[in-house]
């Protein structure tokens, strides 16, 4: 009975009402919301006056860059046949075994049985077998690759994009930038012309081309993260392009290209823990790599320019001692004789801040410049001293094969001067001390027995067996002069010394 009533005429009636209230609150909430948008009410969102005008470019993109992805597909296209896959076998040998027993003879191996005979089989060779990448630099087969690559390789073997293999002869090689120079014979091939890296630009898109994991002409897109990386322990002279762009084991000695298709560097290493890419890859640049690779096939050897002194970092407590407003420039630490600096009239102490009309930003940067200069050259360099700047040529020689290297320890009675120096236990140097240092018999100075731990000499890298050459700029002959200068500075004043370790001089300040 109850849903039969649910239809009476009243209960009709009633229900037509609250409907129709229910449309007209539903009419209102849409109308307010409506109005507010419009900006017809004194509150909600309301439209601008006037359309947002978008400020154009200041400039338009590079035209390298126009066409989005299709200009890197072109790219691809002209770099790729110039990407080589090198192929390198080393044959390696374990320690001999007995030769008398008549290993190969069936009867007693079916009486003493094989496994007894194993223990006397002399190694079998073993093969190593690497893979790697190169870059076809000259039509006539020159090919550029990495040290790593081709070290202690019996037989080397170029695989190129058309599947033609060639034997590959080792031009040189040199360690000291891990970079190789390889020649197959064969004619009009496919290369990538150079670009200028001295130019390139952090933020620039870039192509690294190779054959990581054996999988051949690969390519990977990023960007130029950094340049001018240094002192990471990769090589001897390092000038490294820092990328993104993907690179794994088997990229060593590929193209790293710009978005104009031209070779502004060789892909030499990885910064992973993994053994995979991690973003961070190294390449050594263009210009590095031209002026190796004319060297080596010119005569097969590298030959270093030499300015003949010894370089530092100049920080910002160096240059306030050596009254520079701004730590820019390299600080010259020692001066070798009958060097090319020495010749010149560089001192120890000059800051140079120009090597042949480039500026001179850190001790790597300098060393690479006069590094890659040609021996005979003469070579301007501006420097300041005492404040005010001065000019030299200088004319590069040969860098000396042999470095001078030092080492030592020492014990015995020193004393304990005051202020910053406290921190430092010293002794004057003698005979035996300099022989055991790798001194020469006539050097002068104090010698560093202890560091306090904690100190402010230990943060500043002082070590045991340093000699003291220098106190704020004055010469410590002796542990009388050493002393007499010592007590004079004041417990919290910055002091500068000039140590000696391992052959080579270096400024040092102790501050509080």
């Amino acid at each position: 009975m109850g849903g039969y009533e649910l239809f009476k005429p009243e209960h009709r009636r009633r229900s037509s009402l609250l409907a129709g209230l229910l449309l007209v609150g539903v009419g209102i909430v849409i109308g307010i919301v409506t109005a507010s948008d419009l900006g017809w009410l004194p509150f909600g969102h309301a439209v601008p006056e006037a359309p947002l005008k978008l400020t154009p470019a200041a400039t338009p993109p590079p035209a390298a860059y126009v066409g989005g992805d299709r200009n890197f597909v072109q790219v691809a296209k002209a770099v790729t046949p110039a990407v080589v896959n090198i192929f390198t076998t080393r044959t390696g040998k374990g320690g001999e075994g007995p030769h008398a027993m008549p290993f190969d003879d069936p009867l007693f191996r079916r009486f003493f049985g094989e496994e007894f005979f194993r223990r006397f089989e002399a190694p079998r060779e073993r093969k190593e077998r690497s893979l790697g990448s190169g870059v076809i630099v000259e039509p006539t087969g020159l090919i550029i690759t990495n040290n790593h690559v081709v070290s202690k390789a019996d037989e080397i073997k170029v695989f190129l994009s058309d599947k033609r293999e060639f034997k590959a002869k080792l031009i040189g090689t040199d360690s000291k930038t891990d970079l190789a120079v390889l020649k197959v014979e064969a004619e009009g091939l496919h290369t990538i012309p150079w670009s200028d890296s001295d130019k390139l630009e952090v933020g620039e898109f870039v192509l690294a081309v190779g054959n990581p994991f054996g999988l051949t002409q690969t390519v990977t897109l990023g960007i130029v993260s950094a340049v001018g990386r240094a002192s990471m322990g990769i090589a001897e002279y390092e000038d490294f392009i820092q990328t993104d762009a993907a690179i794994n084991p088997g990229n060593s000695g590929g193209a790293l290209v710009n978005a104009r298709g031209e070779l502004i560097g060789i892909n030499t290493a990885i910064f992973s823990q993994s053994g995979g890419n991690m973003g961070i890859g190294f390449a050594v640049p263009s210009n590095m790599v031209r002026s190796i690779l004319e060297q080596l096939v010119r005569s097969g050897k590298v030959v270093r320019g030499w300015l003949g002194v010894s370089i530092q970092e100049l920080s910002p407590e160096l240059a306030s001692q050596f009254g520079l407003e701004e730590p820019k420039g390299v600080l010259v630490s020692d001066v070798l004789d009958n060097s090319p600096a020495k010749k010149a009239g560089l001192e120890r102490g000059d800051v140079i801040v120009e090597y042949d009309g480039k500026p001179v930003e850190n001790p790597t940067q300098l060393r690479n410049h006069v590094a890659q200069t040609l021996v005979g050259k003469k070579a301007v360099v501006k420097f300041i001293r005492a404040k005010a700047p001065r000019t030299v040529e200088v004319t590069i020689a040969e860098q000396p094969k042999t470095v001078a290297q030092a080492g030592g320890e020492e014990g015995g009675e020193s004393i304990k001067p005051s202020g910053l120096l406290s921190s430092l236990d010293v002794r004057e140097l003698n005979g035996d001390l300099a022989g055991r240092l790798g001194l020469a018999a006539g050097e002068r100075g104090v010698v560093i027995v202890r560091v306090r731990p904690g100190s402010v000499a230990e943060e500043a890298g002082l070590k045991e067996g340093d000699l003291i050459l220098e106190v704020n700029r004055k010469p410590v002959p002796n542990l009388k002069t050493y002393e007499k200068i010592a007590a004079k500075t004041g417990k919290d004043e910055t002091v500068l010394l000039l140590i000696k370790r391992q052959g080579r001089t270096t400024f040092v300040t102790l501050k509080s």
